[in-house]
């Protein structure tokens, strides 16, 4: 990437990262909840981890488009 800064690849590659995690889990929730026999500790497990990455995600966001003051 032509005049992005060392971090901001970092952070790039990162958001990546958890996108794909954070779809793996979506899967896997999805398969859970249509197989009709559900263990509600797991399935409760993945949705808090589901939650956690969503916020992950949100700030690396963040870090790599500042807000811009107009």
């Amino acid at each position: 990437m032509d005049g992005v800064s060392p971090e901001q690849e970092a952070l790039v590659e990162r958001l990546e990262e958890l996108r794909a995690e954070h779809e793996a889990l979506n899967r896997e929730v999805d398969a859970i909840a249509e197989n009709g026999v559900v263990d509600q500790l797991k399935y409760a497990r993945l949705k808090k981890e589901k939650l956690r990455l969503k916020d992950l995600i949100a700030k690396v966001e963040d870090q790599i488009t500042p807000d811009i003051i107009a």
